[in-house]
């Protein structure tokens, strides 16, 4: 019997890294030791989107996987995040991992970027969800039982009601035309709470929102990036 490939995963705590761990788990290449998330430090929560340390801790417990975390300054920059991943990873290469796993889509300057950071350290990456249709996707993942709950979202594409909604078929009926069935833009992120890969249910109630604008990522654009986020209470 070949031996299984020690694989860390690149956890987000959202609908896309669920199903892609999901699908992980089925290939018996791998053997998934690891979530690995990315915290911001100063405000103890997840980088991307605000969710705090203590749900994903719980959400960790859940699947029943040890968490590792990458912690970052307040406002890290480019080359602070590059460099904090690259002490991380070369950590975990000599833990043994040679392979790691992320969910994305269909953005392809992003999986060069990430590929490219992990060619020095001999890391093999794989995308499980990569180049798969995001309607079917999204359609897949409801179908497989999973829930999750939409945390933060660009108000420059999506109305504030969006905001707290649980994924299901209604919600990606409701969705305007030009945002993506599964955000893969960056329109809103979501933390899964339920499904196949959880033991038990995350339990949770909802908290403040916060609007925040930031500066367009496009040079040419003077408008500002508008995000709504809502903070996620554990019970």
């Amino acid at each position: 019997m070949n031996k299984k490939s020690k694989t860390y995963f690149n956890w987000s705590t959202g609908k896309d890294s669920s199903l892609a761990l999901y699908y992980a788990m089925k290939d018996q290449a791998l053997s998934i030791d690891l979530l690995l998330t990315s915290v911001n430090a100063y405000h103890n929560r997840v980088s991307m989107h605000g969710l705090s340390r203590e749900l994903l801790e719980i959400q960790a417990k859940s699947i029943g996987l040890p968490l590792a975390t990458i912690e970052l300054p307040e406002s890290p920059s480019m080359k602070i995040y590059s460099e904090k991943m690259h002490l991380t990873i070369n950590q975990l290469k000599k833990e043994k991992f040679t392979d790691c796993i992320f969910g994305d889509i269909f953005l392809e300057d992003l999986r060069s970027y990430r590929e490219e950071q992990l060619m020095p350290l001999k890391i093999k990456s794989h995308y499980p969800l990569w180049k798969k249709n995001t309607k079917d996707l999204i359609h897949d993942f409801i179908d497989l039982g999973f829930k999750a709950v939409v945390l933060t979202l660009n108000s420059n594409l999506l109305d504030k009601s969006f905001l707290g909604r649980v994924i299901d078929k209604d919600f990606i009926n409701d969705l305007p035309e030009n945002v993506d069935p599964c955000g893969e833009n960056g329109e809103f992120h979501t933390f899964c709470f339920d499904g196949p890969i959880f033991k038990t249910p995350i339990e949770f109630t909802k908290g403040e929102e916060i609007y925040r604008t930031y500066k367009s990522p496009d040079k040419d654009s003077k408008k500002d990036i508008g995000f709504w986020f809502l903070d996620l209470i554990p019970k």
